[in-house]
C-alpha cells in the first residue's frame, strides 16, 4: 500500500514538473458558478415543470449533465471550503454547521487553493458573490476598515460580494469590495446606524448587482486568461427575487428566485458570446447543497407538487441524498461532448484536481486530499471506473456517511439534521472555536459535541434510491467493510493517493 502510494505521488510530481509553466494563453478561461441551496430538481433539465430555466438548460444541451454528483456537505460553509481546497471541511477546525459573522477565516492562508492554482498558471482570478468562509484571524473582527485575511489572501486578485450570507443581520448585510465594506464612510463604525444608512444592501437587488459585477469582470478580462468563482446568493432564504421576475412561474416566490438565478447564468453566457469567449471557456454550474423547501404553509401550497430535491429523500442539512446530491453541468466546447449525461459518482471537491490537471500545475501531498481528477471523464478518454474509490458525505450536525458503488452507509440513526433540545430549539453547546495554546491556531469548532449512537443505516441506492430499507442488520459484513473504510479516510488525512 505504501509503495503504491509513493509511486503514484512520484508519477504525479514528474508529470506536473514536466508540464509546469504551460502557456496560459492556450488554456481555457474557467467560470465556476455555484448556487446557494438550489436542489437537484430545480432546473427544468432536471425535471422542474413549474418554471423554465433556459440558460441552465442551454449549458446542459451544450455540455455534460451529471446525475450522481454530490456536494461535500449538506450546508454552506463546509462545501465552499472543500470546493476551494479539494479537502473535506471536517478535516479543518470546523467540525459541523457553518461559520457565523464573528468567526475568523477558515482557510489557512498557507494552503494551496483553487484560486492559487490559477494564479500560478498566469490567470487573473476573481471571486464575486457569497463568501461565507470567515474574515480575519480573531473572533469578532471589526469591519470598520480594511479586513484581512479574506478572499485576497487565499487566491483571488479581487473580490466583490456578500461577506457572509444572504440572511445576515443588518451590520453585515453589505457588499464588500476586496477588503472593505462598500459605501462605508471613513471614521464610522460599520455597525453604527449612521454607517448602515449607506451600507446596507437591498435584498431584492442583490442578484442584479452581483450579476453586473460578474459580467463586468468578464468584459475587463476578455483579452487575458481568467478564473471566475461565482457563488451566488440565490436561492438562499430570505426569498427575495427582484420585482422584474414576479409572476414568471407557477409555484410562487421560490420559483421566481430560481428563475432569477437562471437569468444571472444567462447574463454570463451572453457576456461570453458577446466577447467571443464561448469556445475557449469552461463553465461549471452546480449548487452548494440540497434545497430546503420554504417553511411557510402558504409558500408550500404554491409548490403544487414541485420537488426541489427531485426524487431523493431529505433536504438541505440532512445526511440523506436530498441533502447533498446536487445538479452539476459542465460545458467545455471542443472538449466535452454536447448533450451528454454521466451517471459517474463525483464530488465537488474533484474540481480542484481537475483544474490542476488542466492547468498542468503540481499538487503536493498536503493539498487536494479528497480530490479526484475528472479530466478524462469530461473529455471522453478512458479512465479507471469507478473514478472515486468512495465518497464521504457530511450533515449539518456532523453525521457521516460513506458511499461506495451502490452502497451507502450512514454512521448513526436519524437524518443528521440539527439536534434539538427539550424546548425544540437547536441544542448548541458552544459557539466558540478552541485554540491551541502553544501555536495559537484555531483547532476545533464543534457546536453540538455529538458522538455516534452506535447504530448504522445501510442502503443500496440501486434497488432503494429513496433510502427506505435499512439493511444494516442483515448485512453486518458490508457495514463493517464500509465503516472501516470511513475510519481509514478520517484517520489517514486523505481519501486519495
Amino acid at each position: 500500500m505504501k509503495n503504491s502510494i509513493s509511486a503514484g505521488l512520484l508519477a504525479l510530481m514528474l508529470v506536473s514538473v514536466s508540464c509546469f509553466g504551460a502557456d496560459p494563453a492556450k488554456q481555457p478561461n474557467v467560470i465556476f458558478i455555484m448556487a446557494d441551496d438550489l436542489g437537484y430538481g430545480d432546473f427544468s433539465c432536471y425535471g422542474a415543470t413549474g418554471f423554465q430555466t433556459p440558460a441552465c438548460d442551454r449549458l446542459a444541451k451544450e455540455g455534460m449533465r451529471f446525475t450522481d454528483a454530490h456536494s461535500p456537505s449538506a450546508v454552506c460553509t463546509p462545501t465552499r471550503y472543500a470546493v476551494l481546497t479539494g479537502r473535506y471541511a471536517w478535516r479543518s477546525w470546523l467540525k459541523n454547521w457553518v461559520l457565523f459573522e464573528r468567526h475568523p477565516l477558515l482557510i489557512d492562508t498557507e494552503r494551496l487553493t483553487m484560486g492559487k492554482l490559477f494564479q500560478k498558471g498566469g490567470y487573473t482570478t476573481g471571486c464575486i458573490g457569497k463568501w461565507h468562509l470567515g474574515w480575519g484571524t480573531e473572533l469578532n473582527t471589526d469591519f470598520s476598515g480594511e479586513v484581512k485575511p479574506g478572499p485576497l489572501e487565499v487566491g483571488f486578485d479581487s473580490f466583490f460580494g456578500v461577506p457572509h450570507s444572504h440572511n445576515s443581520g443588518k451590520p453585515h448585510r453589505v457588499f464588500m469590495r476586496n477588503r472593505r465594506i462598500v459605501n462605508l464612510k471613513p471614521g464610522l463604525k460599520y455597525n453604527s446606524k449612521e454607517a448602515m444608512k449607506d451600507t446596507v444592501r437591498k435584498l431584492e437587488d442583490t442578484a442584479i448587482n452581483l450579476s453586473k459585477e460578474a459580467v463586468s469582470f468578464i468584459d475587463r478580462q476578455k483579452d487575458e486568461p481568467f478564473f471566475l468563482y461565482y457563488p451566488t446568493t440565490n436561492i438562499h432564504f430570505p426569498l427575495t427575487p427582484n420585482s422584474r421576475f414576479k409572476g414568471t412561474t407557477k409555484i410562487g416566490v421560490y420559483g421566481e428566485f430560481v428563475v432569477e438565478f437562471d437569468w444571472a447564468v444567462g447574463q454570463i453566457l451572453a457576456a461570453l458570446d458577446r466577447n467571443g469567449l464561448t469556445e475557449n471557456t469552461l463553465v461549471v454550474l452546480t449548487s452548494d447543497n440540497g434545497a430546503r423547501p420554504p417553511g411557510k404553509l402558504k409558500e408550500l401550497k404554491a409548490f403544487k407538487g414541485h420537488q426541489c430535491n427531485g426524487p431523493w429523500r431529505g433536504t438541505k442539512r440532512m445526511i440523506y441524498e436530498g441533502g447533498h446530491r446536487v445538479p452539476l453541468i459542465v460545458r467545455w466546447p471542443g472538449k466535452v461532448k454536447q448533450d451528454i449525461i454521466s451517471d459517474e459518482t463525483v464530488c465537488l471537491t474533484d474540481f480542484f484536481a481537475t483544474f490542476a490537471s488542466i492547468l498542468k500545475q503540481p499538487v503536493g501531498k498536503n493539498a487536494g486530499e479528497d480530490s479526484y481528477d475528472l479530466t478524462n471523464l469530461l473529455v471522453g478518454k478512458p479512465y479507471k471506473k469507478p473514478l472515486r474509490e468512495a465518497t464521504v458525505h457530511h450533515s449539518v450536525s456532523g453525521q457521516f456517511a460513506i458511499r461506495q458503488g451502490d452502497w451507502k452507509l450512514i454512521e448513526g440513526s436519524g437524518s443528521g439534521d440539527y439536534p434539538r433540545n427539550q424546548k425544540g430549539g437547536i441544542d448548541i453547546k458552544s459557539f466558540d472555536p478552541k485554540r491551541d495554546p502553544v501555536t495559537g491556531k484555531w483547532v476545533k469548532l464543534d457546536y453540538f459535541e455529538l458522538t455516534p449512537d452506535g447504530q448504522f443505516q445501510l442502503y443500496n441506492l440501486k434497488t432503494d434510491p429513496k433510502e427506505q430499507k435499512n439493511l444494516s442488520k442483515t448485512l453486518p459484513g458490508k457495514v463493517r467493510q464500509l465503516h472501516e473504510l470511513l475510519n481509514l479516510y478520517r484517520d489517514s488525512g486523505r481519501s486519495t493517493l
